[in-house]
């Protein structure tokens, strides 16, 4: 049986512990407020150049429009775009995505694709490594950067469309959690290369547009920069669920720290109890036995 003194001290490492998590929790949510109004306030862009491009693409005729709406004529080489954290404490929002690009990467290897995985974060790449440590061709860390931008996307972008024009990939596929809410933020896989759009937007009932110039022209200008718009949209979308997650995180260690409390604390009543029992006890056999 531990002593008081030791049940003492576990009582103070777990109440020291308590106030960290509280003071986190307390950080994430105030920076869940600016990374969810920057999220949501991306969403609008991104989704309109998806219509744009979708109405551009559909008057295309004979599918002789850019690679990056109509793809390399092959699909044997896949691209797995994995953005994760840099940062753990955060439930499952990096392991979630890992498992989605783990899934899709062994389908792929099953049907005897070519897969290599581009990472962007920490986290991600240490997962990934341990199952396919050949694969990985290159890792974009952000720890220094505190707040991402799109200057940090088009980087990204720009390395992706050297690999392309290198015919180092087919397919590219971006992984990224999107936000939904402080207790729900989805893994999603989305193909950016080749482009694919909403099926509203090629949608023959909507509005005949005319574009000026012809519309391979404003494709070959649009489609690097929205393949830049989703990597920034999904970065967004991270770091809102990160913090969502390490909010939600916290919150139930520092509820599991309180009850851990108790219970240490009651041991510890019920331990001081028996001693002084025991001691009573001790000094009224002795009297009686003088």
């Amino acid at each position: 049986m531990a002593s008081l003194k030791d049940l003492r001290n576990r009582i103070a490492s777990v109440k020291a512990t308590q106030k960290i998590t509280k003071a986190m929790q307390m950080v994430a949510a105030a920076k869940l407020r600016r990374a969810q109004s920057a999220a949501e306030a991306a969403r609008p862009y991104a989704e309109r150049m998806e219509t744009v491009l979708g109405n551009l693409a559909s008057g295309i005729v004979g599918g002789k429009g850019p690679v990056l709406i109509s793809g390399t004529g092959a699909s044997q080489k896949h691209l797995l775009l994995v953005a994760t954290g840099e940062r753990g404490l955060c439930g499952a929002f990096n392991t979630s995505i890992v498992r989605l690009a783990r899934e899709k990467a062994q389908a792929l290897i099953a049907e005897g694709k070519d897969v290599k995985i581009f990472c962007v974060g920490r986290k991600g790449y240490d997962q990934l490594r341990r199952v396919y440590p050949d694969r990985i061709i290159e890792l974009v860390d952000l720890r220094a950067v505190r707040n991402v931008g799109f200057k940090e996307a088009n980087e990204i972008a720009a390395k992706i469309l050297q690999l392309l024009d290198q015919g180092a990939f087919d397919v590219c596929t971006l992984f990224y959690s999107n936000f939904k809410s402080v207790i729900s933020q989805i893994p999603t896989a989305q193909q950016i290369i080749p482009a694919t759009f909403p099926e509203r937007a090629s949608s023959a009932s909507g509005p005949v547009y005319e574009y000026e110039p012809v519309e391979e022209e404003i494709l070959a200008g649009l489609l690097p920069r929205n393949i830049a718009v989703q990597i920034f949209r999904a970065l967004l979308e991270n770091q809102a669920s990160f913090y969502g997650s390490q909010m939600s995180a916290m919150d139930n260690a520092t509820r599991n720290a309180g009850d851990m409390i108790k219970k240490q604390t009651l041991t510890y009543n019920r331990t001081r109890q028996a001693m002084i029992t025991k001691e009573l006890i001790e000094i009224i056999s002795g009297a009686e036995a003088l």
